[in-house]
């Protein structure tokens, strides 16, 4: 039932993907409650999995507990066996660590990530083959969040050190990679271009559009939703540059369309991410000089947020 709702999930079924999930949790808290020296590693694994599949569907607060009671158990078995539990530990203080910062508790989240990045590097250092991948997803997390919290000069070092690591795994195996690079492409754009490297900021920002438009046609539900952050990322890295901006205005749009089509499906997922897509539509109206075209947008967002609507 985990795998199951693992494969539904990267499918963008995560509706779907999240009552097996829940099944298993259940049935492995009551082996782990008979037996935890023989479940509990099981159960870690499958809270681990309902933090993520319950953060999908847009239920942050609900995706906390899971996340850190996984923690909470992989730190006491890494403790008792650090060879076979580290990994499975540094996994869990990832994904605890975006928990926290998608529920904006930004300085708590740091922590974790850092923890989990210097686990991943002795890791890779000793099996590279086995661990380099976990060691870029760990950089990439840990990039964000330092830019998160205002570091942004020290997230640059971690986001570029994860696309060199991805690059090569892309090119050695595409299909397994290639998502994980334009993510790490995505990221690299967006911090190039808050220290002020607005330039070099555009190239690895056109590489994540361009994979990830490839991905989203072969497979839209899975990644409809990474092309339209990868749009809206250029569209802010134009914004940011002062430049291109009919090319932004064009990706933005193309945003904007995507994100309202899933807003209607997954509201409570989307909804925040389709009024960033809007502010960013508004400052690119004023780049073109259509500026009463972007006061109204923002007067329309304005209303609807000082209403109590959802954004969008």
């Amino acid at each position: 039932m985990n795998a199951l709702g693992i494969r539904l999930s990267r499918l963008g079924r995560r509706e779907e993907a999240l009552p097996p999930v829940e099944e298993a949790a259940g049935i492995y808290r009551r082996l782990a409650e008979a037996s935890p020296a023989a479940y509990l590693p099981d159960l870690a694994a499958s809270l681990n999995n309902l933090g993520n599949r319950l953060a999908e569907v847009g239920r942050r607060e609900e995706a906390l507990a899971p996340s850190e009671e996984a923690v909470a158990i992989r730190r006491r078995l890494a403790e008792a066996s650090p060879a076979a539990y580290l990994p499975d530990l540094a996994a869990s203080l990832n994904n605890l660590g975006i928990r926290l910062s998608r529920l904006g508790r930004r300085e708590e989240a740091l922590p974790p990530v850092e923890e989990a990045a210097g686990i991943y590097r002795r890791l890779a250092e000793a099996s590279p083959a086995a661990y380099l991948p976990d060691l870029a997803a760990s950089l990439n997390n840990l990039g964000i969040r330092l830019a998160e919290v205002g570091r942004r000069e020290e997230a640059l070092a971690p986001s570029e050190e994860a696309v060199a690591i991805r690059r090569r795994l892309a090119e050695a195996n595409p299909a397994a990679y290639l998502p994980d690079l334009a993510a790490s492409l995505n990221n690299l754009g967006i911090r190039l271009a808050e220290v002020g490297r607005r330039e070099e900021a555009l190239a690895p920002s056109e590489e994540a559009v361009a994979i990830r438009r490839r991905l989203a046609e072969a497979n839209p539900a899975a990644y409809l939703p990474d092309l339209a952050t990868s749009l809206l990322a250029y569209g802010w890295v134009c914004v940011n540059m002062q430049a291109n901006f009919a090319e932004a205005l064009e990706a933005v749009t193309e945003a904007v369309n995507i994100y309202e089509r899933l807003t209607e499906q997954l509201p409570a997922v989307f909804a925040e991410r389709l009024f960033a897509a809007y502010q960013i539509l508004a400052d690119v109206l004023d780049g073109l000089g259509r500026t009463d075209e972007a006061a109204e947008l923002r007067r329309q967002l304005d209303e609807a947020t000082g209403d109590g609507t959802d954004p969008g």
